[in-house]
């Protein structure tokens, strides 16, 4: 199989997992507090990866490799988990994933400031109706949505789209499980203490949704689907396999209206549509 269509199907792997962690995450924080959540998934996803590196041996990164290293830590170990975790105080999960459709254009501007990737000027174009989609849907705020929420989503997707570029590059000589685990291990400290200090005074009124939900984002959303994210990535590049994330909004969705029986409403549709449509047409001009 060449790197190419082994890049694409990694890539696709990884968003069908990742687009099951804002529903994940919207019934998590029913019963635990943004900030325990956050850091107790980091937490336990860095033992997870430490057990793979230390037990498997692998090298340690080079110091040229601890910065770009604490980027993807601040990008999508803290800032994208925790920002998410908050703005779904605010809204429901369906109207949380239709920004998820930005997360192509955010990790391509990325791609240009940290990959040295140079789309053409169309490609913008497209990206910028698209981004004015999201904009627009944002504004009328439908039921489900709230102005805080949005601009807590607009955050998380700007870390996001850093963290997946700068791990990109990295997987490229790291490899990509290697880069989520040493990224996850770096984070470790201050999450683990942030997950005590944070944590519930009792378990009793954690119900089995909430646990599950935790479960999830722990060992899939932070972990499993890096694994096959930043080897899609590496394999495929940035800007290509990046825009397979168009169809996370459309398997959040899903889940969404399945799991959680929220409502769809056909605005949330037309934009993710939209979406969808204009970075497909920017995909062309990458």
């Amino acid at each position: 199989m060449e790197r190419g269509t082994a890049g694409w199907g990694s890539g696709l792997l990884g968003v069908i997992i990742f687009s099951g962690s804002l529903p994940a995450t919207r019934v998590a924080v029913a019963d635990f507090s943004p900030l325990f959540l956050t850091s107790a998934r980091a937490a336990i996803a860095a033992l997870l990866g430490a057990a793979f590196l230390f037990g498997l041996r692998q090298a340690r990164p080079a110091h040229a490799d601890i910065v770009p290293l604490a980027i993807v830590s601040v990008g999508v170990v803290l800032g994208f988990p925790l920002l998410t975790a908050l703005a779904l105080q605010h809204i429901d999960a369906a109207h949380s994933i239709v920004f998820v459709g930005l997360l192509p254009l955010s990790t391509a501007i990325f791609g240009v400031l940290r990959g040295g990737e140079r789309p053409k000027p169309a490609f913008w174009l497209f990206s910028t109706i698209g981004a004015a989609a999201v904009a627009g849907f944002a504004l009328y705020r439908s039921d489900g949505g709230s102005m805080a929420g949005d601009l807590l989503m607009i955050a998380a997707i700007l870390l996001c789209g850093l963290g997946y570029a700068e791990g990109g590059v990295l997987s490229r000589r790291l490899g990509g499980w290697q880069v989520i685990s040493w990224a996850l291990l770096l984070a470790l400290p201050p999450m683990a203490v942030l997950a005590l200090v944070t944590m519930p005074g009792g378990f009793a009124d954690v119900g089995v949704p909430a646990w599950l939900g935790l479960g999830y984002v722990s060992v899939f959303s932070m972990l499993v689907g890096f694994i096959f994210w930043y080897r899609g990535l590496a394999l495929g590049g940035i800007a290509g396999v990046g825009q397979l994330q168009l169809l996370q909004p459309f398997f959040g969705l899903v889940l969404a209206a399945l799991l959680l029986r929220e409502p769809v409403g056909w605005t949330m549709v037309a934009s993710t549509v939209i979406v969808v449509l204009c970075v497909a047409g920017a995909r062309r001009f990458a």
